[in-house]
This record gives C-alpha cells, sequence and structure tokens, in this order.
C-alpha cells in the first residue's frame, strides 16, 4: 500500500482496525494544523476502541507545506505551529482524563473537553511526537510524549545528537528519559540498498538506543520488498 497523506491517514486506520486484531493503529504522523485538536483526540479515542486498545495518537507541528496549502488548510509560522502543537498536547491528556470542562488556549478554546466513550488504551493512547528539533520538538517529547519519531536519513551521528539533547530536556523537566520509546523513520528502496546495508543501519540505531525502527517502503504494493523483508531482515535483528 503506498503511503498515503498525513491528513487523511486517521480515515485509513479506522478502515485497517476492521481488517486487523494485531496491528497498532495511528498516524505517522499528522499535524496539528490539520484537524481541531479536540475533534483529533476524539477521533482517536474513537479508533482505540474500535480496535479494542490498539491505537496511538501520532502528531508533530506539520512541515508538508505544498500538500498543506494544496488542501487549502493555512499555514502558520513555525513558532506558531509549536505553540498549536503544544496546546494539543495538553488537550489530549485532559479530555482522556474524563475532565469535561473548558479548556482556554492561545490558539485552541474548547468550551466542554468532552471524549465518551473514553479511550480502552490505558492510562491513555500512547502520544508519539515526530520531529528532531532540539529547542521545540524534542522538549514537547520529554514534556508529553511516550515516544519520539526521529527521521534517520541524517546517519549515526545526527541520531546521536538528538538523544542526547532529549536526554537533557528529560532532566531538564523531571522526566526518565528511559519511559520513552525511541524509534526512527526512513526509506528502504531494496532496488538501491541491500539487506546487509539495512541491517547494519539498525545494528547501529540499537546501540543508540533506537527500540523501532520504521520504514517507507517504495513499490511495496507489489509484494515482493515485504517479502524480502520479513525473510531477510527482521528475523537479523530481532536479537539487537
Amino acid at each position: 500500500m503506498r503511503a498515503c497523506p498525513a491528513s487523511v491517514r486517521p480515515n485509513v486506520n479506522g478502515y485497517m482496525a476492521a481488517l486487523t486484531e494485531k496491528v497498532k493503529l495511528g498516524t505517522l504522523v499528522t499535524g496539528v494544523i490539520y484537524r481541531q485538536p479536540g475533534i483529533l483526540v476524539k477521533t482517536v479515542s474513537t479508533l482505540d476502541v474500535l480496535s479494542g486498545g490498539r491505537a496511538y495518537l501520532g502528531i508533530s507541528a506539520a512541515w508538508y507545506e505544498r500538500e498543506t496549502l494544496g488542501l487549502g488548510v493555512p499555514y502558520p509560522e513555525t513558532s506558531i505551529r509549536f505553540e498549536q502543537l503544544e496546546e494539543g498536547l495538553q488537550i489530549a491528556p485532559q479530555m482522556w482524563a474524563g475532565m469535561v470542562a473548558l479548556f482556554e488556549g492561545k490558539h485552541f478554546h474548547l468550551a466542554e473537553t468532552l471524549s465518551l466513550p473514553q479511550p480502552i488504551s490505558q492510562p491513555h493512547p500512547p502520544i508519539m511526537i515526530g520531529g528532531g528539533g532540539e529547542k521545540k520538538a524534542l522538549r514537547l517529547v520529554a514534556q508529553y510524549a511516550d515516544a519520539c519519531n526521529l527521521f534517520a536519513q541524517g546517519g549515526t551521528e545526527v541520531l546521536r545528537k538528538r538523544l542526547n539533547t532529549l536526554h537533557q530536556h528529560c532532566e531538564a523537566v523531571g522526566r526518565r528519559y528511559e519511559d520513552i520509546e525511541k524509534t526512527t523513520i526512513n526509506s528502504a528502496d531494496l532496488a538501491t540498498t541491500s539487506p546487509a546495508e539495512i541491517i547494519e543501519q539498525l545494528h547501529q540505531q540499537a546501540e543508540l538506543g533506537i527500540q523501532h525502527a520504521i520504514f517507507n517502503m517504495p513499490n511495496g504494493e507489489t509484494i515482493t520488498p515485504l517479502e524480502t523483508f520479513g525473510r531477510d531482515i527482521i528475523p537479523a535483528v530481532q536479537a539487537f
């Protein structure tokens, strides 16, 4: 299946919930600007109930300006988008705690943070923040998230720097660094990259403390790359 735009992925997850029993369902990642946060959190709650507790909230400040403007969605400057992201990260736990109360932010205003039924996942669906910005994104990970998602294209040393920064932010807010799942996103084009090269990349990431590597896969709809990945790569990295 080809990757679909971050703006429409929540719709796909409802369909996937009906066809699967074990796979985790979420967005990697949607942008806070695509939907009002209250609607987004309620959507994730509904997905969690329908899937039997398999949903997560993957969110970021958004980056794909072309897609955003192409769909007629306002695209504020970076600082504003991060302010909106932080408010969204504050709205989610208030809704998931069952607090039917006012939320009055700079950008978002909810008269009542309604979320019924409550999600099945306890204490709530995991929150994953995508982005490796050292001043803003990783600070928000330390303060609000259960997982981070970092671009792996920059290589090992860039990842090391991002993880060190995350550790510092955790210390600053009194959060255990170990409690945050570290994940990466990369592309795996098996037409130009060998399984051995991918295995070595994953070995280096594992040594840094990366726990979950996620891949975009060109031509995945042909099935052959998926079969190669399952046969030659996954068994080799399970022990990392």
